[in-house]
């Protein structure tokens, strides 16, 4: 019996449902009840009748997963799985900036920890962040972790001087400018779809910034044939599935030593340790009371203040 097989048989057997980040590898988005964008993943799963969620993708997401799914188990398939973003923001570093700037209000990128949005009072994603910042006064001073590059990204859209954490994702600051005007030079019909996670240069070169299920939306419009895709390599998965008749084009990481830029932690995840942990149950993401209370309170905040 394959792998995949005996993964559908436990999921049934257990009342379990496995989610995947865009980023992961094929085959496990292959097997996955939902692929997503990791917060749109975990609203999922608190709306889903199942007993167990298994997580397919990096810590911070299996946490978040918990925090809005508390009486459900969480599984993490490896627990290893960190995230450069989210490992920039210590949550001890961030009560002492809190401390030290009590006329600011925190807002997170969903992209921390489970401790640091304990610490923050509204979070954010990719796709709601612009509109988040704008709702909020704009006398009002702002602190933004963990994310530099999504933060100067706000601060130029929306012209406010928020306080910027320096923290970045280590896999999209890979991305430069010159590898994506070479490969325009190559593909000049080809648009240019940017996650703000990158560098501001190279940010100034897309015909589209937003997050990863932006990115997909902007890749269904009828006029684009040809994408020049700048974010992880693990999204080419669902793009292809998407729209075969279109063509995509993976830039190369800056230090030329992979053919493209790609997460490491992300692809910790196999069918085999899928299979395993469905098996044992194990290992399970546990969150303590008091911290996934106050972690549910800024992401809460942050859905009441976008809908």
């Amino acid at each position: 019996m394959d792998l995949r097989k005996k993964i559908e048989e436990l999921k049934h057997q257990k009342r379990a449902i496995i989610l995947a980040h865009y980023y992961t590898n094929s085959e496990v988005q292959q097997v996955a009840d939902f692929v997503g964008d990791s917060l749109a993943l975990s609203q999922k799963a608190a709306e889903a009748e199942c007993d167990i969620i298994l997580f397919a993708g990096v810590r911070f997401m299996a946490e978040t997963a918990k925090v809005l799914s508390p009486e459900k188990k969480v599984l993490l398939p490896v627990v290893e799985a960190g995230c450069s973003l989210a490992d920039s923001c210590d949550a001890e570093e961030l009560r002492k900036a809190r401390e030290e700037n009590p006329d600011h209000i925190v807002v997170s990128y969903v992209n921390t920890s489970v401790e640091v949005k304990a610490l923050t009072d509204i979070c954010c994603t990719s796709s709601n962040a612009l509109d988040i910042i704008n709702a909020l006064p704009q006398e009002q001073e702002i602190l933004f972790v963990p994310d530099r590059n999504l933060g100067s990204y706000i601060n130029r859209c929306t012209g406010r001087s928020m306080k910027l954490w320096n923290g970045a994702c280590l896999v999209h600051e890979e991305f430069s400018a010159e590898k994506i005007k070479a490969l325009k030079v190559q593909h000049p019909e080809a648009v240019v779809l940017v996650h703000p996670e990158c560098k501001a240069e190279v940010v100034a070169l897309a015909d589209y910034a937003g997050s990863t299920a932006g990115i997909l939306a902007y890749c269904a419009r009828p006029e684009v044939r040809e994408v020049i895709v700048v974010t992880e390599s693990g999204i080419l998965y669902e793009m292809e599935s998407r729209h075969p008749d279109k063509k995509f084009y993976l830039v190369e990481p800056e230090n030329g030593c992979e053919k493209c830029v790609s997460c490491k932690d992300m692809k910790y995840v196999t069918l085999e340790n899928i299979y395993q942990t469905l098996l044992d149950e194990s290992p399970e993401v546990e969150i303590e009371e008091s911290i996934r209370t106050a972690a549910a309170g800024s992401i809460t905040r942050m859905l009441e203040m976008s809908k």
